[in-house]
């Protein structure tokens, strides 16, 4: 339950600090005093989404904290997965700071998260009913969740919803298939063309490369040959030089005879002969590059249209070589996928018969889930709104089947039969604003027995109701409260008297400046408060006795 509750800076509120009961808390005040920004605060703490205008004119943030206590097993198992614990009395602290520029952030037990985080655990320990609630009555279409809720069809909408998933994406599949053959013979016609064309050009990695390489030697081939050619006579000679290879040879002749006398100059011997065979040996290989040059016009031409083909294929699907090659390789590819589509399109369609044979089992089981749910909620509904004052009132859940949606198979809408002998009609076109409160309050309450949220806040429940009805409003609002937090904001004696705590909300004028105050009321006070709200500014003697009397029959 929400044990305290910390505002500073937020609207008029400059600072307000309020501590709740474990059963029914009553706010009360003037209209206009600020009892919707108390809402707020607790909307803006549990993560609902907030503007910076709700910042106190001239300060820099607006802070709303919370303590948690007595925490739900489901609440204590989502915080465990998250490695947050609560502290040592087993209390969970909420904090949301909202900043003038726009910015706001949010933590637990101090440790900063996701706004979307703090949603997520708030709404595991409180709901919220405000006025805006009743228009889901007004709104067909949320009636499903509804009964959805009270029947607790989570684990049997997840399985339909597995399989509705899965249809949606094989029907897609199929759909984009059929597209994609409309246009197929053109596009396979297309790549037939590349592929053909790249395949008859037979092109290898690299060589690209090599072409242009041997076109630059082509290409200087004459002058290439006589440097090579020069260089080999200057090494072997010609007839009427003996070249380097002679004199090398020669002057190892000349220290041959040394060569036993002084071991340097059988060294020396030795290198030059080293020498000698290295110069046979380049005078060789210079041979060889010279063959290499010959230059030959044919290969020459060939060549230049090799590269000229390659270039030619850069230009369409380059702009490298490699890229060429990909192109080649992806459309043959894409060809064998083109080819296979018929063929998988055949086991789509049969899978997607019999996902649908699935799906459609498994909409009639939620259909029958539903069904049964529905009884036992007219029933408790029915009997929740005999006891709000409204005996006549007969409750159905309209359950219509038709094609299957994420929902299942069915629509949901809530009837009612306002008078006795009258059919059944939607609650939208015939609930006025006093029978949607007392409608909306039933269901909260006949929810409420299923789920483990330990608060309920209702802001103005009793908009529409006076008298007898409003007297059981507040009798039903403290029967809530004895298995779970209540706190509830409103305008009537009735429900006001049944408090266990009750908080007025006013506002002040200081210094210029306007603040609105949340304080708890002692008997004597509560006793001023109820007599106001009975017969207004003006209280006398017999309001006061009213008031007492009211408060004295509640005890």
């Amino acid at each position: 339950m929400l044990d305290e509750l910390y505002i500073e800076n937020l609207a008029v509120i400059e600072k307000a600090s309020v501590c709740f009961d474990g059963k029914l808390n009553v706010f009360t005040g003037e209209t206009g005093a600020g009892k919707s920004i108390l809402i707020n605060g607790i909307n803006a703490l549990l993560g609902q989404r907030t503007t910076k205008d709700i910042v106190r004119t001239g300060a820099a943030r607006a802070l709303v904290s919370g303590s948690f206590s007595q925490l739900s097993e489901e609440c204590l198992k989502k915080l465990d997965e998250l490695s947050i614990q609560p502290d040592e009395d087993g209390k969970l602290l909420l904090t949301r700071e909202i900043r003038a520029d726009g910015g706001s952030t949010a933590r637990i037990n101090s440790r900063p998260v996701n706004v979307s985080l703090i949603r997520e655990i708030g709404n595991m320990l409180v709901n919220i009913h405000g006025q805006h609630d009743n228009q889901i009555l007004l709104s067909p279409e949320r009636h499903i969740d509804i009964l959805d809720s009270y029947a607790d069809a989570r684990a049997v909408k997840e399985e339909y919803h597995a399989l509705f998933s899965e249809l949606q994406q094989i029907s897609r599949k199929i759909s984009r298939i059929k597209k994609e053959q409309a246009g197929k013979n053109i596009r396979i016609s297309r790549l037939k063309e590349i592929v053909a064309e790249l395949e008859s050009l037979d092109i290898k990695q690299g060589e690209d490369e090599e072409i242009e390489r041997e076109l630059e030697l082509s290409k200087n081939a004459v002058f290439l040959t006589e440097a090579v050619m020069s260089a080999r006579r200057l090494l072997s000679g010609d007839e009427d030089d003996s070249g380097a290879e002679g004199l090398i040879s020669a002057a190892a002749k000349q220290i041959e005879s040394g060569t036993d006398i002084m071991p340097e100059i059988s060294a020396l011997y030795e290198r030059i002969l080293s020498i000698s065979i290295e110069a046979a040996d380049i005078s060789s290989e210079l041979d060889s590059a010279a063959d290499k040059l010959n230059a030959d016009p044919k290969r020459f031409e060939w060549l230049n249209s090799r590269a000229r083909e390659l270039d030619k294929a850069k230009m369409s699907y380059g702009p490298s070589l490699d890229d060429v090659i990909r192109t080649l390789e992806a459309s043959k590819t894409e060809l064998e996928e083109i080819g296979g589509y018929e063929q998988d399109l055949v086991g789509l369609v049969r899978q997607q018969k019999q996902l649908l044979r699935d799906t459609s089992v498994k909409a009639a089981e939620l259909t029958s889930f539903r069904k049964k749910a529905a009884e036992r909620f007219s029933e408790q509904i029915a009997a929740q709104l005999e006891f709000l004052n409204m005996p006549q009132v007969s409750f159905i859940v309209d359950i219509k089947q038709g094609k299957l949606t994420a929902n299942g198979m069915d629509t949901v809408e809530f009837l009612i039969s306002a008078n006795l002998g009258e059919a059944p009609r939607p609650i939208a076109k015939i609930a006025s604003g006093g029978e949607l409160s007392r409608i909306m309050l039933a269901i909260k309450s006949v929810i409420g027995e299923k789920d483990s949220i330990g608060t309920l806040i209702f802001d103005e429940i009793d908009t529409g109701v006076s008298g007898r009805a409003a007297q059981r409003i507040g009798l039903k609002l403290r029967e809530l409260s004895r298995s779970r937090q209540v706190l509830c904001v409103t305008h009537l004696s009735q429900i006001a008297v049944m408090a266990d705590a009750h908080m007025l909300i006013e506002k002040s004028t200081a210094d210029g400046r306007t603040s609105t105050s949340i304080t708890p009321l002692t008997h004597e006070q509560r006793k001023r408060e109820i007599a106001r709200i009975i017969g207004g500014d003006n209280i006398t003697e017999i309001t006061l006795e009213n008031a007492e009397q009211l408060l004295s029959e509640v005890k």
